[in-house]
């Protein structure tokens, strides 16, 4: 014998101890209350294990054991320990091992008894070459076997999360007969680890195997933009987002239509995201994304258009040009996509398009013809696209045009202009006017140059003098052209009167009058003549009203205004050595109010005449139509009684029957007539207005008189 052999018995005579001891101790616990017992370790024994029983007895008698109901008279399996125990010992049990094993006693008093136990021999589960690990393809079906082996027949049954998966016909993850988890169209939810449990028909002996399964979904790409577009700029920046699905999670790639450079082009971390930083007009144009898996590959296209914002330049910003003279401005403007030109006139808001004229449009340029003073003023280039707009203003400037609508007011030494309109401005403002008089046509021009926030007054003037007199205004440009001249005489310089005295406390306005106090502090030692009073509405372009007031005049009284305007009134006090500088005042007159119509008495009046009127008419009408009677049919044999053709049956000395007039017939009785027969003709014919009595309706016809009155 090998020393691996002795090796292999001392083992086998240790283990024997040890279950010795083992039965020994069980024998202890249970106590020896029993008459015969059998102690075992364990019921379940797996093939290829011991199988070790023991007998115990609480007196001495003889043992036999039995399986089945058959002697066990193998030596090497039962061993007499002493006189009140024995073992039954199996070293290698097999199947045939099983059964029901008996402990009969036949002790020395000549009692009988027995005890009895059920061993279980079994081999297994074994789940062999079971496969713990599948792929499925999404939407396909999948098929996990469970291939088990074991003796006697095992039970399967497969459990997800700690639950059974049932076995039913018709659901889409089942326990198929054969053992087999079948998984009908196969989605990401079914990803995961599934468990086979095998278990020994009928016993608490069980085998599990892990299962892991894998659910593989071709790579698909999806955009949330396919076109983009931004404006080309320092501070713009876009991302390029590109969503990848699959399983296994795919890689991205993306291909640019301009070289990657870190600097420019960054990633997030799976590379989803596409930033570009300082977006260049050198951008543009696709972007492809691509997702890669194991199974496939997918990819989309976004499509970057840079637009660049337009940008106008011109050839000047500022002109200032003599009137009459030719200007032009070019403009050249730039952008993606092109952008449209257009010139616009920003003080009347004018687009510039015509290409012939005087102010003309051509290739961008702008130019106008002998230029006039209203020509001046802000024009606007524009470039205007998809992309945005831009402007650049070109600032023309020109000379101011000549004063309109002046008049022109003498004091004893000074002459006062007024204006109703400023003159046209050139374009830039107007700073100063120069006012200029003589007094021939061959003297020469002197003048004086007066701020545009001053009065424009010519003093130290003669006075009772003739002077010629005109006005210009002027800007940064220049002198613009002179006014028309005006020939106006100075006043006298002996005791001129001071400005009236309008209180402004003490107006009145009742409707659309209005009055104010006038009082005059110093008549300059003579005594005033007259009050000159001009007003008008505070609007361009309106008229002066002129009137005069006696000089004991303590009120100007305005009648008759205009509702809702707003008004100018200026009051100068004469006497006989001149006029004083005009006193001003505005006002308000405010809208009309809405007040209800009343009616004078004149008006009821009138009213109720025509009620009666045309009542009376009404009355006498009916009266002349029913009953030939009434003022209308008084005043209509008056008028033609003589012509009235149905009167001619009295003419002819019918007086019994019917009068009939005109084929209107009218019933004897209902009429009285009076007659005067001269010549054979009827004079007058009357109507009685009285209805027949009642004997009058009974009585026959009678004859009718005709009597003269």
């Amino acid at each position: 014998m090998g020393l691996g052999t002795c090796s292999q018995v001392k083992m086998t005579n240790q283990s024997a101890l040890v279950k010795m001891a083992l039965l020994l101790l069980l024998l202890l616990a249970y106590g020896t209350d029993a008459k015969v017992s059998i102690i075992t370790s364990k019921q379940d024994v797996q093939m290829g294990e011991e199988i070790l029983l023991l007998c115990k007895l609480t007196g001495e008698g003889d043992i036999t054991w039995q399986k089945d109901g058959e002697d066990i008279d193998e030596e090497e399996k039962v061993t007499k320990i002493d006189e009140v125990s024995s073992k039954l010992s199996i070293r290698t049990a097999t199947m045939q091992d099983a059964g029901k094993y008996t402990c009969k006693v036949d002790y020395d008093s000549g009692h009988e008894d027995e005890a009895e136990t059920q061993i279980y021999v079994y081999d297994g589960p074994s789940f062999g070459s079971t496969k713990t690990y599948h792929e499925f393809l999404e939407g396909t079906n999948g098929v996990v076997p469970c291939l088990v082996t074991g003796k006697p027949k095992v039970d399967v049954r497969w459990l997800r999360d700690e639950q059974d998966i049932p076995s039913n016909e018709g659901k889409r993850v089942r326990q198929l007969t054969d053992n087999t988890l079948h998984i009908g169209k196969v989605g990401r939810e079914d990803a995961g680890t599934y468990v086979c449990q095998a278990q020994i028909r009928g016993r608490p002996l069980y085998q599990t195997l892990r299962v892991s399964v894998v659910v593989n979904v071709p790579p698909k790409v999806q955009l949330k933009e396919e076109v983009k577009k931004v404006i080309a700029g320092s501070e713009t920046n876009v991302s390029l987002l590109c969503l990848a699905d699959g399983l296994p999670k795919p890689i991205i790639t993306w291909t640019m239509p301009v070289t990657f450079d870190p600097s420019h082009h960054q990633f997030n971390s799976d590379r989803s995201q596409l930033t570009i930083h300082s977006v260049a007009r050198g951008d543009y144009g696709e972007y492809v994304c691509t997702a890669t898996n194991k199974l496939a590959e997918d990819s989309a296209t976004i499509m970057l258009h840079v637009f660049e914002a337009p940008e106008v330049f011109v050839s000047a910003e500022q002109l200032s040009v003599p009137v009459g003279e030719q200007v032009s401005v070019s403009c050249n403007i730039s952008g993606h996509p092109q952008p449209k030109l257009h010139w616009l006139n920003k003080h009347n808001g004018q687009t510039l398009d015509s290409t012939a004229g005087r102010i003309r449009v051509k290739d961008g340029v702008l130019v106008i013809n002998e230029i006039m003073p209203s020509d001046g003023g802000l024009y606007s280039c524009m470039a205007v696209s998809i992309s945005g707009n831009a402007s650049r203003d070109v600032a023309i400037y020109t000379k101011p045009g000549p004063p309109q609508y002046l008049s022109v007011s003498p004091g004893p030494t000074s002459i006062l202009f007024s204006l109703k309109t400023p003159p046209v401005s050139g374009g830039t403002p107007i700073t100063s006017f120069v006012l200029q008089w003589r007094q021939s046509e061959a003297g020469q021009w002197k003048e004086v140059t007066v701020p545009v926030s001053d009065p424009l007054v010519i003093t130290s003037l003669k006075p009772y003098t003739l002077y010629t007199v005109r006005l210009a205004a002027l800007n940064a440009v220049g002198l613009g052209q002179f006014s028309d001249k005006k020939s106006v005489r100075s006043l006298g310089i002996r005791g001129e009167p001071d400005s009236p005295v309008l209180s402004s406390d003490e107006i009145k306005v009742e409707g659309n009058s209005f009055s104010v106090p006038l009082k005059q502090t110093d008549d300059g030692g003579l005594p005033l003549l007259h009050f000159n009073i001009r007003y008008r509405q505070d609007t361009e372009g309106a008229e002066w009203k002129e009137t005069q007031l006696p000089s004991n005049a303590d009120s100007v009284s305005l009648p008759d205004l205009s509702f809702g305007s707003d008004y100018q009134l200026e009051v100068i006090a004469v006497n006989a050595n001149g006029s004083s500088i005009p006193a001003t005042f505005n006002f308000t007159i405010a809208d009309r109010p809405m007040t209800s119509r009343t009616m004078t008495k004149g008006s009821v009046v009138g009213i109720v005449m025509v009620i009666f009127l045309v009542v009376f008419l009404v009355v006498d009408a009916t009266c002349c139509y029913r009953n030939r009677c009434g003022l209308l049919m008084s005043i209509g044999v008056k008028l033609f009684g003589q012509k009235i053709q149905g009167l001619k049956m009295l003419e002819e000395g019918t007086t019994n029957g019917d009068v009939n007039l005109k084929g209107l017939s009218t019933p004897r009785g209902s009429m009285q007539q009076a007659a005067t027969k001269e010549g054979g003709q009827l004079k007058e014919v009357t109507c009685d207005k009285a209805p027949l009595t009642k004997h009058e309706k009974t009585q026959p016809d009678r004859e009718v008189p005709i009597t003269d009155e």
